[in-house]
């Protein structure tokens, strides 16, 4: 069972889900960074490039999903570092400092509320994220092309790419990429059909959107809205 709210940090979600182990999970690349509890454990999600399947034991997650861009500079680490991984908060953090936060999480009313309370304390103590960087996100997630994004803000390709790689874990025209499927499947759970969802999103045609669908999700994409 999965559930989300808004956090109390500015663009940030709150998400718990409880996983039965009957069939495998998938989550799908949205350009975000998560920071995660898994039955005790501290963890970070770096950004996907492809949907990533989970399996196993029944397991009980809680998560807080950061705003595309903001976690690098709370987490101390270029997202590019973490791109398509999963791994311990002591590998990043002082391992006795990661294990002091594991046992706040674990005293709060629920694992959700205690990393939303850490995820706060850390903002707090960390300069506010580049404005730039959520211009970026709006301006792809409108559709609106990377050389016409790094014009508007005034920056060379080049320095898109690289402002990119630190803050989402990849270039620009991936996160392009991602934020259009994020938009597609939105259109496509409103009831378009893939004929239209495709014109909608800003793919050349529903073929184009079938074949970036299966490249990101590994499902066509009436089998991942079946899902």
């Amino acid at each position: 069972m999965y559930a989300e709210r808004p956090a109390r940090l500015p663009g940030a979600v709150v998400w718990t889900n409880t996983s039965t182990g009957a069939e495998a999970g998938r989550v799908l690349p949205d350009g975000c960074m998560d920071l995660l509890w898994n039955d005790g454990r501290l963890l970070v999600a770096g950004p996907d490039t492809r949907a990533y399947v989970t399996e196993g034991a029944p397991s009980t997650w809680a998560g807080v999903r950061f705003f595309p861009g903001t976690a690098p500079a709370l987490l101390g680490v270029p997202a590019h570092e973490l791109r398509d991984r999963r791994v311990d908060l002591a590998d990043l953090w002082p391992a006795p400092y990661v294990r002091r936060l594991a046992a706040h999480v674990d005293a709060a009313p629920d694992p959700a509320t205690g990393l939303e309370d850490l995820a706060l304390r850390r903002a707090a103590g960390t300069d506010p994220p580049d404005p730039l960087l959520r211009r970026v996100v709006t301006a792809l997630a409108a559709g609106r092309s990377v050389a016409a994004t790094a014009d508007e803000l005034g920056l060379t390709a080049r320095q898109l790419h690289r402002r990119s790689l630190t803050a989402f874990g990849y270039g620009p025209k991936t996160l392009a990429r991602v934020l259009r499927l994020r938009r597609a499947l939105a259109l496509a759970r409103s009831g378009l059909s893939l004929a239209q969802t495709a014109a909608r999103a800003g793919y050349a045609d529903q073929a184009h959107l079938t074949r970036d669908v299966r490249e990101l999700t590994g499902l066509r994409p009436r089998d991942l809205l079946a899902r």
